[in-house]
């Protein structure tokens, strides 16, 4: 049997990857993701066996991840950002553990990266200094009533909230009833950071408020940020105090 360890690359940039991401890759024989993600590293796949796929397509990424395994080549499975934040780690493992233990591969374990929402927050400033929520829009495996509900509970909890997965072309309207629910417990000049595709190319970088941001342009990979009660904005830079005496 070969061994799978799920790596995550960070936010895109390959100076943002850990050494023991890069380490991880550089000794597997067969490497495995989203074809994106596989495009941001392949000047380190060089004689690697490279197996990728389109969106919507994790599941069956795992299993010929896991195929790999069973035939004994060493295997990582890639995902952006951390792996075991809204990536694959989660799949990979539950897999992994329906296969008698006897016959199952070797489970190399999840190598941390840098998720989005910290490179999106190093960009913003420093708005995650307190209490933080993170939640995914994406109803694809979540139901919308149950993100609503996480969403209006954490307004009424004033965490400090970043969204994944904001807007697409199927949802557009989601971003804008977070905001509705937000508005009812939240100042409208609450500070909104919305970072999108964090340390890529394409990076933007803009900061609004609570009753504006949604005119801003915001995408699948975009984050947004939206402060607490004590977020504030100066010189560009969103702060939230942690309540040191300053």
């Amino acid at each position: 049997m070969g061994k799978i360890t799920v790596v995550g690359i960070g936010p895109g940039s390959l100076m943002e990857m850990t050494p023991k991401a890069k380490e991880a890759i550089n000794n597997a024989q067969v490497v495995v993701g989203y074809n994106v993600y596989i495009e941001l590293i392949m000047s380190l796949l060089v004689n690697k066996e490279i197996i990728g796929t389109g969106m919507m397509q994790e599941v069956d990424r795992c299993k010929m991840a896991l195929d790999a395994a069973m035939e004994g080549k060493d295997t990582v499975v890639v995902s952006s950002g951390d792996a075991g934040v809204y990536g694959m780690a989660g799949l990979m493992l539950e897999l992994v553990l329906q296969q008698p233990a006897d016959k199952r591969p070797e489970w190399g374990g999840t190598v941390a990266g840098v998720s989005a929402v910290n490179a999106a927050a190093s960009l913003l400033g420093a708005p995650l200094m307190h209490d933080f929520a993170v939640i995914s829009l994406s109803d694809w495996l979540t139901p919308w009533d149950l993100i609503k509900k996480r969403v209006r509970l954490a307004g009424e909890g004033d965490f400090v909230m970043a969204l994944y997965n904001p807007k697409s072309k199927s949802r557009p309207e989601y971003i804008n009833e977070v905001q509705s629910i937000l508005l009812k417990c939240r100042s409208p000049k609450t500070p909104v950071g919305i970072v999108t595709a964090a340390s890529r190319e394409q990076e933007t970088r803009i900061i609004s408020d609570l009753e504006h941001f949604t005119e801003e342009e915001i995408g699948m990979f975009s984050v947004v940020i939206i402060g607490n009660s004590n977020t504030y904005v100066k010189d560009g830079y969103m702060v939230t105090p942690r309540g040191y005496r300053v």
